[in-house]
C-alpha cells in the first residue's frame, strides 16, 4: 500500500477519459508542502529546546547578547515590533524596544531559527571554555577569572579573557590586571606581554561600569573609579621590566591610551585603534593627552583624542604608536618567535634592566592631568550615561554645560605641578 503522501499525489493526478489518446499525468507537488510543514515543526521544537538550554548557561552572556535574545524571542512569538516606543530616559525599555524594532519584518520562522542558532553558539562557547579550564595551560596562574595569565620560557603573558564581551574591561578585570602586573614585575620572567583572547584585543571599558550605577551610588562610584584608574595606570608607569603589547585585533578606549606606556607594540594588520572619548563624554586617560602629542605630534593626537579618528594598524605604525605591523595570517607565529628570542637574553643584560628614558625623564614630570577627576566626578556620570546611550544608537552626543567635551578634553593638557600622572 502506498504511503499517505504518495496516495495524495496520485489522487491529484489528471488522466484522460477512456478511449482517448493517453496523456501524461500532471501532479501537484504535495510532497513539497508536506516537507514545509515538517520543517516548521522541527523549527518550533528547536526553539523550545533552545529556551531550555538558555536556562542552563552558567555564565552571563552579556547585555548585548541578551538584547538580541530578547528581540528574537519577541519576533518569534509575536512578530514585528508593535509596542509603543518608550521615552528616551527609560534606558532599559528603550534598549529592548530598539533591539526588537531593528528586526523589522523578519518572519517568525527565521526569528526562531536565529534564536536557536544564537543559543547553540553560546552553549558551544561555554562548553569549550569549560574544557579549557579542565585542562589548564602549562604555567597558568590561579586566581583569575577575566584573564589568562601564564609564565613560560621567561615570558609572563597576560591575556584578556572575555571574548564574548570583546574583552571589555569591567571593575573585576581592572583589579586582576593590576594584580597580574604586580606579580609579573616580581617573578623571574624576563619580559611581560599583554594580548587579547578572540577576535578583539579589547573593546575598552565595559559600558555597564557606568550605565548600571544607581543614582544614590554615583558619588561613591566616582571616588572609587578615580582611585582604581589611578592605580591601574600607575602599574603601567612603574612596571620594572620590558612591557610589550601584542594587539591581535581592534583596540578601543583605555587599552589604546595605555599603549603609550608600553615599550613595544606589535599589531596584526587587522587591528584598529579607536578612542571615542568625546562621543562617550569622557576624557582621555592613561596620560595619553600628554604622551600622544609627544609620540605622534599635536595635530595627529588631537585628531585621534578629540575627534575620535579610528586608526588602522598601518596608520598607527606610521604615527609611532605601533612598533611594527604583521600580516594577520602569520601574526602569532612571527611575533611569538621574536618575543621568545627577546626572553632568552640574559636577565642581567643592562638593556633589559633599565627603565626606558621615557620612564626616567618623561614620567616624573607628567602632571596630574584632569582625566581621573574629569571622568569620575559624580556630576558627569548622568551626562556620560546619556552619551553612552547615544553612542550605542549612533545619535548626537550631549554637551557638557555650555561647551562641548572638546574643551574639557583640551583642559587635560594644562600644566600644574611636577607630579606623576596616573590618569
Amino acid at each position: 500500500m502506498a504511503s499517505p503522501a504518495l496516495t495524495f499525489v496520485r489522487s491529484l493526478c489528471w488522466r484522460a477519459p477512456c478511449g482517448t489518446r493517453p496523456t501524461q499525468a500532471v501532479c501537484v507537488p504535495a510532497i513539497h508542502l508536506h516537507m514545509t510543514a515538517a520543517t516548521m515543526q522541527v523549527s518550533e521544537k528547536d526553539f523550545q529546546k533552545a529556551q531550555e538550554q538558555l536556562k542552563l548557561l552558567k555564565k552571563d552572556p552579556g547585555n548585548e547578547t541578551k538584547l538580541k535574545l530578547y528581540a528574537l524571542f519577541k519576533q518569534a512569538t509575536e512578530g514585528p515590533c508593535n509596542a509603543p516606543k518608550p521615552g528616551m530616559l527609560d534606558f532599559v525599555k528603550k534598549a529592548k524596544w530598539d533591539a526588537w524594532n531593528s528586526l523589522g519584518s523578519l518572519s517568525k520562522d527565521d526569528a526562531r531559527q536565529k534564536y536557536a542558532e544564537l543559543v547553540s553558539s553560546l552553549v558551544s562557547a561555554e562548553s569549550a571554555s569549560q574544557k579549557k579550564e579542565a585542562s589548564p595551560e602549562e604555567g597558568r596562574h590561579d586566581g583569575y577569572e577575566t584573564l589568562i595569565v601564564t609564565t613560560k620560557n621567561n615570558i609572563t603573558k597576560i591575556m584578556f579573557n572575555r571574548p564574548d564581551r570583546k574583552n571589555a574591561i569591567n571593575h573585576q578585570m581592572y583589579r586582576e590586571i593590576i594584580k597580574a602586573l604586580q606579580e609579573a614585575g616580581k617573578n623571574d620572567s624576563t619580559i611581560a606581554v599583554i594580548t587579547g583572547n578572540g577576535d578583539y584585543y579589547s573593546s575598552g571599558n565595559d559600558l555597564n561600569n557606568f550605565t548600571n550605577v544607581k543614582p544614590g551610588e554615583m558619588e561613591k562610584m566616582a571616588k572609587d573609579g578615580a582611585v582604581l584608574l589611578k592605580e591601574f595606570v600607575g602599574q603601567f608607569i612603574d612596571f620594572p621590566k620590558p612591557l610589550i603589547a601584542v594587539v591581535n585585533g581592534p583596540a578601543i578606549g583605555i587599552c589604546v591610551t595605555v599603549l603609550g606606556l608600553c615599550d613595544l607594540v606589535y599589531a596584526s594588520d587587522r587591528a584598529t585603534f579607536h578612542s571615542p572619548f568625546s562621543q562617550l563624554g569622557q576624557s582621555p586617560e592613561g596620560c595619553s593627552s600628554y604622551l600622544f602629542p609627544k609620540i605622534m605630534g599635536l595635530a595627529k593626537a588631537s585628531e585621534m583624542l578629540l575627534f575620535n579618528k579610528k586608526l588602522t594598524a598601518a596608520e598607527a605604525c606610521a604615527q609611532g604608536l605601533v612598533t611594527e605591523v604583521f600580516p594577520d595570517s602569520s601574526f602569532q607565529k612571527e611575533v611569538w618567535a621574536r618575543l621568545e628570542a627577546y626572553a632568552s637574553l640574559p636577565k642581567n643584560v643592562s638593556i633589559l634592566n633599565f627603565s626606558p628614558p621615557c620612564k626616567l625623564v618623561v614620567f616624573p614630570i607628567l602632571l596630574p592631568h584632569l582625566s581621573c577627576r574629569l571622568v569620575f566626578t559624580s556630576s558627569l556620570i548622568e551626562i556620560m550615561r546619556l552619551n553612552i546611550f547615544s553612542f550605542k544608537h549612533r545619535s548626537v552626543p550631549l554637551l557638557l554645560g555650555n561647551r562641548s567635551f572638546f574643551s574639557a578634553l583640551s583642559a587635560s593638557r594644562t600644566v600644574h605641578s611636577p607630579q606623576r600622572c596616573s590618569g
